[in-house]
């Protein structure tokens, strides 16, 4: 149906679709070194790369058994991630994935969705997000504390920025420390990378009942662990209400869901399911996102000395050496611009998955029910022809009149918390940490790059630095 419309693509193989030549070509792209260059396509998903070039902006691959109808058309991608007619539902997870987020906020649809989504939206935005900032400021003061006579020696940030990012999701959303989450990010940080390694293993449902290899069976035991510590802080945080050590189960987000789950009346109540998998999404979204975000943009100011004092003098201008404040923080327009492009070169998630959900006309093309849609953001983001021959080079000022006026296209072209009513909800609680960790950062160090540092980004459920971010701080204060 999709060739008669000109749709081509890499030819069927049984059973396996086209997943060993997926896997085949994303081995080969993470073993071939790269130089310190932007251009994030052949490196993370060499397959779209190759075959955008060879069949189109619009072609069909198969996963497995399953047709997926790449679409690189930003009217297209619009119209889908709009999705006013309820036609593209979310794709249904994977067995590997939906051990790591369950039903989660991403993967729900219809009243539960509406439900969940208004939970979230309450924790993450306005008066809440005021309340989080301290919280903040708090996590970061105590890495930046850990720093302390370590100037001029190296310093692996991916791995310090997991650390304070964990710490914050715990506080801010779980009212705990990173030392109760602790089990939780160890387990979840193993899940993502079994998840990573099936990830284009066709999934055969029968005889995965009959025999269960070694992966499933690792991450069924991941899974049930991690459910088994959140009951433990759910358990507590419902201990101290019953021993009148507290008047309420709280207005963080476990809060917000223990009372959902303890509430009365049906149509608001949570199952214990629902609970824990929300739990599970927030703890890994919260951080994973975050760290990722917050290294590369780290990278990029250690290699664009300029942009680096353009951000630290309108820190200083704003803040002085006072610790940030969400006043502040939305004026920090160059910072803003730096972060816009770092997502857009350095994007945590890579591709967005829907499923067509009836027979439908998109666009021009006629699609069949029951094929997946798949949304490559690295490549609209590293589009020639939506951002200029100078696309893979760092240069934030695309982003001096906002987002809209970035490309000559419309906002489709740019990605990097979905669209539509399914965008991310955790969107201005990331950048707002973003922005209050690298301010504090940079009232207080200047940054370069170690020459050890090696440039290979892959990717573990987000973009991550395969040998890590490794750089050198300078102080500021000789004195401090």
């Amino acid at each position: 149906m999709l060739n008669s419309q000109g749709i081509k693509g890499p030819p069927y193989r049984f059973i396996h679709g086209n997943s060993k030549e997926i896997v085949k070509m994303k081995k080969e792209a993470l073993s071939k070194p790269i130089g310190l260059t932007h251009d994030m396509c052949p490196k993370l998903q060499p397959h779209h790369y190759s075959w955008i070039n060879r069949y189109g902006k619009n072609y069909v691959f198969w996963d497995g058994v399953r047709a997926q109808l790449v679409i690189s058309e930003t009217e297209l991608v619009k119209e889908v991630l709009k999705n006013s007619e309820k036609i593209y539902p979310k794709k249904k997870n994977s067995i590997y994935t939906s051990k790591l987020t369950g039903n989660g906020l991403p993967s729900i649809e219809g009243e539960k969705w509406v439900r969940q989504r208004k939970l979230a939206n309450y924790v993450f935005h306005g008066e809440s997000l005021k309340n989080m900032t301290p919280a903040v400021i708090a996590s970061v003061e105590t890495m930046i504390k850990k720093w302390k006579g370590q100037e001029g020696k190296e310093i692996e940030v991916f791995k310090e920025f997991r650390l304070l990012t964990s710490e914050v999701i715990s506080r801010t959303a779980f009212g705990s420390s990173y030392l109760e989450g602790e089990k939780i990010f160890d387990m979840l940080k193993r899940l993502s990378i079994v998840v990573g390694r099936n990830f284009f293993n066709p999934s055969i449902p029968l005889i995965n009942k009959l025999w269960k290899p070694a992966d499933l069976l690792e991450s069924e035991k991941l899974a049930k662990g991690i459910q088994d510590c959140v009951m433990k802080i759910v358990k507590k945080r419902e201990d101290r209400v019953v021993n009148g050590e507290a008047d309420s189960l709280g207005n963080d987000f476990l809060g917000l869901l223990v009372h959902a789950y303890r509430d009365s009346d049906n149509k608001n109540k949570i199952s214990l399911e629902d609970l824990v998998d929300e739990c599970k999404t927030f703890y890994l979204a919260g951080q994973e996102t975050v760290n990722s975000l917050l290294a590369w943009t780290v990278l990029l100011l250690a290699i664009h000395g300029d942009w680096q004092e353009r951000a630290r003098s309108e820190v200083i201008q704003i803040f002085g050496n006072q610790n940030p404040h969400l006043e502040g923080i939305s004026k920090l327009k160059i910072m803003t611009m730096i972060i816009n492009e770092t997502l857009r070169l350095y994007n945590p998630l890579t591709a967005i998955v829907r499923e067509v959900g009836r027979e439908v006309r998109l666009g021009k093309l006629v699609l069949p029910a029951n094929i997946d849609l798949l949304v490559p953001q690295v490549a609209l983001h590293h589009d020639p022809h939506l951002w200029g021959d100078d696309v893979h080079l760092f240069k934030p000022e695309r982003f001096a009149e906002g987002i809209a006026r970035a490309t000559k296209y419309n906002s489709a072209a740019y990605l990097p918390f979905g669209l539509g009513p399914r965008s991310c909800v955790g969107m201005t609680f990331a950048t707002t940490e973003t922005k209050i960790a690298l301010s504090m950062i940079l009232q207080r160090y200047t940054i370069s790059l170690s020459p050890a540092y090696v440039h290979s980004p892959m990717i573990i459920i987000t973009v991550q630095p395969q040998h890590g971010i490794q750089i050198t701080l300078e102080s500021l204060h000789k004195d401090a």
